[in-house]
């Protein structure tokens, strides 16, 4: 895998605050590497929510199938982050996310990592394709540089 460490903040095209909590760092003083986690999911989640049209109720889900996570430098209460998140990959019914976690006024991120979501039909946990209103919203985080695919 290569380091995603080149990347600014605009390298990302939607943005959500997050301010640490003290309960967030380990017994080393930074942030534990399992919040990284959690970031990643409420930025992927808000975006889906605000900007997809998806809801805790909705016909059609995401199951993370893969996940990875670089660091490049610690965290630690009571900093701000900020969560950038892009789409490096868009097939029919799966998205691959990239997330990247600033502190706050920096433009270097200190974390970038992500997962791949496919999207399955809720009762039956079967891949089906994404509704026209979940793939355009995705659509719009693409970057340029990234591939569409028609796979998955």
């Amino acid at each position: 895998m290569s380091s995603h460490r080149a990347h600014t903040r605009s390298d990302y095209l939607f943005f959500l605050s997050y301010r640490t909590r003290w309960i967030d760092n380990d017994q080393y003083s930074h942030v534990n590497n399992s919040v990284y986690y959690h970031l990643f999911d409420s930025v992927v989640n808000t975006f889906l929510i605000q900007r997809c049209g998806l809801t805790p109720d909705s016909a059609q889900i995401g199951l993370v199938v893969s996940s990875h996570c670089q660091f490049f430098s610690p965290l630690s209460f009571p900093q701000v982050l900020d969560l950038g998140l892009r789409v490096v990959k868009l097939g029919s019914s799966s998205v691959t996310y990239e997330v990247a976690v600033f502190e706050e006024g920096k433009d270097a991120p200190a974390a970038v990592g992500g997962y791949t979501h496919v999207f399955v039909e809720r009762g039956s946990r079967k891949s089906s394709p994404m509704t026209d209103l979940l793939r355009e919203g995705l659509s719009s985080l693409l970057s340029t540089n990234e591939s569409l695919e028609s796979k998955l």
